[in-house]
This record gives structure tokens, sequence and C-alpha cells, in this order.
């Protein structure tokens, strides 16, 4: 039997991580896991811990949390070294408040089925995101996507509303539409391929979902080595609630201003403007003049269905 180590985030869901501590250890207890769980007590912990737990030969790491923290169980992962790397597992148990990567992996967002899914310990290869910035000069590592303007200012004032879940990005996405409205002019290039375009938002994905309910790109394969884009140029703003509404359905390729497109290497730069940008939800930016992204091939085992 693997050694599982269980990561919690505390404050993970405005607190729900720590409520269900009690939930988590029983179930896990009732599966017959033998297993450590410890608390993250500050920003990128996780990381730390995750790095700490390898070294003590714990082949499970399983990221309890929102999508913050599986970033930084992912990043600890990742920068352990090849060996420790290709021999551990990601689990996840969603606690968090969007919950995009267990939603895109097909790992189930009720606690009690992500617990018996991680006794059952089904696996899989899935790619690894790489993202450059100003702020992440040496890189960060990511498993669900990176967005550019529109949503990535969605994520950043839902971080600041007391509410959490799907209610909150839905507010901040009517907040947003008031005080996101000029496009910056970007140069995109795919691949080697440029083209310049006032970019309302950009979604570079690994997985399908943002923001708890914006299918960004609902067919997107984890493991098919490339990533696929939601390329969504400016719009009056009398257009933005009906757009916002194809995207919560996954439908806004019927749009005209929503282009898609597939892509291992990925450069961005403002030419006019900035760039606010996320990855998994952690902020690369707020007013960044570029950002780089590439992708590593079934880079790290999960349990998933």
């Amino acid at each position: 039997m693997p050694r599982i180590c269980v990561i919690l985030n505390p404050v993970a869901g405005k607190g729900n991580g720590l409520h269900m501590k009690p939930r988590i250890e029983e179930n896990l207890q009732k599966l017959g896991l033998e297993f450590k769980l410890v608390l993250t007590e500050y920003p990128e912990h996780a990381t730390q811990l995750a790095q700490e737990a390898l070294q003590e030969g714990y082949e499970v790491i399983v990221a309890a949390g929102g999508d913050g923290t599986v970033n930084e169980v992912i990043n600890g992962i990742m920068t352990a070294g090849e060996a420790r790397k290709d021999s551990t597992v990601l689990a996840v148990l969603p606690v968090g408040r969007g919950n995009d990567f267990a939603f895109s992996m097909n790992i189930p967002t009720d606690l009690d089925e992500s617990c018996a899914l991680l006794a059952n310990d089904p696996r899989m290869k899935i790619d690894i995101g790489r993202v450059t910035s100003e702020r992440f000069p040496d890189g960060l590592y990511f498993g669900n996507g990176v967005g550019m303007g529109f949503d990535a200012m969605v994520g950043f004032v839902a971080a600041k509303m007391p509410i959490s879940g799907m209610l909150s990005y839905l507010i901040a996405a009517i907040k947003t539409m008031f005080i996101y409205f000029n496009a910056p002019q970007v140069e995109l290039v795919l691949d080697g391929q440029s083209r310049v375009f006032n970019a309302l938002m950009i979604s570079i994905m690994n997985g399908r979902r943002m923001g708890g309910s914006f299918m960004m790109t609902p067919h997107s394969l984890p493991d098919d080595g490339k990533y696929d884009l939601c390329l969504v140029a400016e719009v009056k703003r009398s257009q933005m609630p009906g757009l916002m509404s194809l995207v919560m359905k996954g439908t806004q390729e019927t749009h005209p201003a929503v282009t898609t497109a597939q892509a291992q290497k990925i450069e961005l730069r403002a030419l006019q403007g900035s760039l606010p940008a996320h990855a998994d939800g952690v902020t690369l930016c707020e007013a960044g003049e570029s950002i780089a992204v590439e992708i590593l091939p079934a880079a790290l085992s999960i349990i998933t269905r």
C-alpha cells in the first residue's frame, strides 16, 4: 500500500478546508488507508510540505483544498527532482471555492466520492504546463490553465469577496464588466505563428473549466500534449452578458468574436495596455508586459476516474 500524505489548506473555500478535516480523517480511516495529514499555515506552504513529504518517502501526495492548493502541490512535486517526480502520484480532495482542476480532470467534487477514489487508486498521466512572467521569471507549473484579460480580472475580484463558490465568480464577472472594458492590443505567438488583436480574454487550457462555471475549452484533453485556447476579441459592453452566458454553456464558438486554437508553445506580449494574468488562480501579473507558456507532455501521474 502506498504511503499517503494529505496536505490540507484550512482556509480553502473561505474556511471550508478546516471544517472538512474531521470528515476527511473519518473517510480515510474507514477506507483502511494509512496516511499523514498536515495543515498549511501560509501561502506557498503546500509546495514546501509536498517537497518534504517526497523526501520522507511518501508516494501519494493529496492536495486537500482548492485550485490554489492543487497548484502549490503540483509545484512541490515538479520541483522535487526527476526521480521523485516520476514515482509520485497526485490526488485531490476538492474542498475549495472553484475546484476547476478536479472538475477538468474528472475527479469527483463530492468529498466522499473523492476519498473513495483515492482508495481505489486509478491512475493516468497528464500534461503539465509551465509559464514564465515578470513575477515568475524561473517559471511556475500549472495543471488547469492560464487566463489573460477578463477572466483574470474576474478571479482577482472574486478572491476579495466574502462569499465563495460559483456565486462569487458570477458576481465578480458582472462587476468586472464595468471595470475591465478596454482590451489590450496583444501579439500572440502560437508555435511560431504570430497574430495581433485586441484581446478581451485569452484562455490557455490543459483542463476545461475556469472560475467555477466558465467552460473555456469544453473539449480539451489533459493528456494530448497540447493546449486548447479560447481567444476572445474585444466586444461592446452590451455584448458581454450574452457572451458570458455562452462561455458558461461552453458554446462560445458560435460567437463571431471567439476563435479557438491548439498549440504547444505560446508567447503573449502587450503592444498597447497591459496583461492581467493568472495560472490556476495564482496571480502571474496584474499589469504585465509578457508571458510565455510551454507544455510538458505526460509529466505527472494523478488519481482520477
